[in-house]
């Protein structure tokens, strides 16, 4: 089951732009490994493939450890992240600015 999501329309629907698409929505929370397969709708043999690069590139930082799990955030630290984030937002705001004048205009025509 996929969602439409306008920030994956705009920038491509791959592994690597889910888990940022996920991380960047729920910023505010920390994650397993095995959370961000389930939740970004990314394989565990992919993950374990990109997610090195987002810890290399201080995408994702470890937070605290629960037995032998790591949990990650996303590093709103970062200003790269930062502009990951702005895009994000930029692009959703753009879409829902979209959806409401098209929402508008059906209730003029009504």
């Amino acid at each position: 089951m996929t969602e439409e999501n306008a920030f994956l329309e705009f920038v491509g629907d791959t592994p690597t732009t889910r888990l940022i698409d996920f991380l960047i929505t729920g910023r505010e929370f920390d994650y397993t490994l095995t959370d961000l397969t389930n939740k970004a709708r990314v394989s565990w043999t992919t993950l374990h493939r990109i997610f090195p690069s987002f810890i290399k590139n201080k995408i994702v930082v470890e937070v605290r450890q629960i037995g032998r799990a790591k949990l990650y955030k996303l590093n709103i630290n970062n200003p790269l992240v930062m502009k990951f984030v702005d895009l994000h937002n930029s692009i959703l705001l753009a879409e829902l600015k979209n959806t409401t004048k098209k929402k508008a205009k059906v209730e003029l025509m009504a």
